[in-house]
């Protein structure tokens, strides 16, 4: 019998049952085909995560359209009919271990270090990203200078983020995530220094949460009152791990509060540790985001010990545990807890050289 009973307890996210509150979170692996085609190791991979016992999958980010989107060579898209299609095989082999699968929608912005489609990136503001790319998604050196999104390429993105997610819908996908976090184009929206607009995008806090509110609104009208729809967000960033929020709580206060206006189900909320105070003392930032958006929360960030993800749970700020390192480390996760069985630590190893699937993990 399990020590952390309540890790087992069914949830629900909107009108989707949960058998238990354990997600894998969305975790970038490079393993699909040049062209953006769902590979029969990614069938492999997700479906040993739904056979280990978690009651939700959230898939790495997956590009939505075929022009400026895509981030890394090898990632998976969303973008056109024959992207959709190759996802089927993965959501059947998820739905017949038991589980739910959520797709991630990505845009990468100006962090796009390799695409199939594009050789420039676009951002908020013409910008060059802190920080360099990642040698374990083949990048190398500073991030390129983006160009400067137009109002029209906005309004574009907005119905390219729609358009993906009906076509997650149709093709079996049970909930789609909006990412909104880490450093990607809606977080560079939403970051004062990557975001020097002087329209209604730029400058206040509430100019710059607009886009993500956009695009949240658009994917619900695409999919529909009845289907899932979240958004991830976080502070820190993949090529800037300490930034924070510059307005502390107000800025939480803000964001999560137009957020949880725009029709979402749930917020999915990343920080280094999870239980940590947001902004140096007070509140962690899943509890701003539970009392200003007052929506169900998926938390992120060192929760791979159980009893710190059941006290987490039980407080009721959090609603489901999202496990990154946890879960490659241990695709049986659930299932040791359930036994009280020891647990296997992370080795960094697997992501080396390069972070894509490796034979050991299917």
């Amino acid at each position: 019998m399990t020590s952390n009973p309540i890790l087992f307890t069914e949830t629900s996210i909107g009108k989707l049952a949960l058998k238990n509150r354990l997600a894998v979170a969305p975790m970038t692996r490079i393993s699909a085909s040049a062209e953006g085609l769902a590979s029969d190791d990614m069938t492999r991979y997700y479906a040993r995560f739904a056979r280990g016992g978690y009651g939700l999958l959230i898939t790495e980010g997956v590009y939505p359209d075929v022009r400026h989107s895509q981030g890394y060579l090898y990632q998976p898209g969303i973008g056109n009919d024959a992207q959709a299609r190759a996802w089927r095989k993965v959501i059947e082999g998820v739905h017949a271990e038991g589980a739910k699968i959520f797709i991630q929608l990505m845009h990468a912005g100006a962090l796009s270090q390799g695409s199939h489609w594009s050789t420039e990136t676009i951002g908020p503001s013409a910008v060059q990203p802190v920080g360099e790319q990642m040698s374990f998604y083949r990048g190398k050196g500073a991030y390129p200078i983006p160009r400067e999104i137009t109002p029209d390429e906005i309004t574009q993105l907005i119905q390219d983020f729609a358009d993906a997610a009906a076509r997650a819908k149709a093709v079996g996908f049970d909930g789609i995530e909006i990412h909104g976090a880490n450093g990607y184009i809606l977080d560079q929206f939403l970051t004062a220094y990557s975001n020097q607009r002087e329209d209604r995008y730029g400058g206040a806090t509430e100019n710059r949460v607009r886009l993500l509110v956009e695009v949240s609104q658009a994917v619900r009208h695409a999919v529909g009152p009845e289907f899932p729809v979240g958004i991830r967000i976080s502070q820190g960033k993949v090529n800037d791990f300490v930034y924070k929020w510059g307005n502390g709580v107000d800025d939480a206060s803000v964001i999560f509060g137009n957020l949880g206006k725009a029709g979402l189900d749930y917020i999915h909320v990343t920080e280094y540790d999870a239980t940590q105070p947001g902004f140096g003392t007070g509140p962690a930032l899943v509890e701003l985001a539970k009392r200003y958006a007052g929506l169900p929360i998926i938390a992120n960030g060192q929760l791979e010990e159980p009893a710190k993800a059941a006290a987490l749970l039980a407080t009721g700020t959090v609603d489901v545990i999202a496990l990154g390192k946890g879960a490659l480390a241990d695709r049986d996760w659930p299932q040791k807890v359930l036994r009280n069985e020891p647990l296997t630590e992370f080795d960094n190893a697997l992501l080396q050289p390069l972070a894509h699937i490796k034979p050991s993990e299917i």
